[in-house]
């Protein structure tokens, strides 16, 4: 007999896509996410939307909302804050991760800028091994080239 695969939710696996899926639906407590199918716990947009919504057209006690909603007071404020600056948009979580270059320091990028102009047949791919024998730092030939680039960019307009 073959082996059925477990269903998924399509509007879970939708939430998750977008990154706006609830990590703790069950710590939702309010009373309207638990008595409607309209609300749903699991869509962290609603959940937080509606923690704004209820302190601010129903002046409810934020510390009663953001424990209703399974959040902290300061994650009310943040949501609060976001939802002012950017709407609907700014509560959807940001991507995890870096942004932008964070090995590649100006100390790094000026090094690399000297050699580069010592050797004109020099490539900034190039560097990624003398980058890390003298910093101890790994990166990639193309995030050297794009830290380059940035490094150039702020230094050109400080001139």
């Amino acid at each position: 007999m073959a082996r059925r695969e477990p269903r998924t939710d399509p509007k879970q696996a939708a939430l998750a896509a977008a990154r706006c899926l609830n990590p703790r639906p069950e710590a939702v407590r309010d009373a309207a996410f638990l008595a409607s199918e309209f609300f749903d716990a699991r869509d962290l947009v609603q959940v937080k939307y509606e923690m704004v919504r209820r302190v601010k057209a129903e002046d409810a006690p934020v510390t009663q909302a953001a424990a209703a909603f399974g959040f902290s007071r300061p994650s009310y404020y943040e949501a609060a804050a976001r939802l002012a600056a950017s709407g609907l948009e700014g509560l959807v979580p940001a991507r995890p991760g870096p942004r932008g270059g964070h090995k590649l320091t100006d100390e790094i990028c000026a090094w690399a800028e000297q050699q580069l102009g010592g050797d004109p047949a020099l490539r900034p791919a190039a560097l990624a091994g003398p980058i890390e024998e003298n910093f101890g730092v790994r990166a990639h030939p193309r995030s050297i080239e794009r830290a380059l680039a940035r490094y150039r960019e702020r230094h050109s307009k400080s001139r």
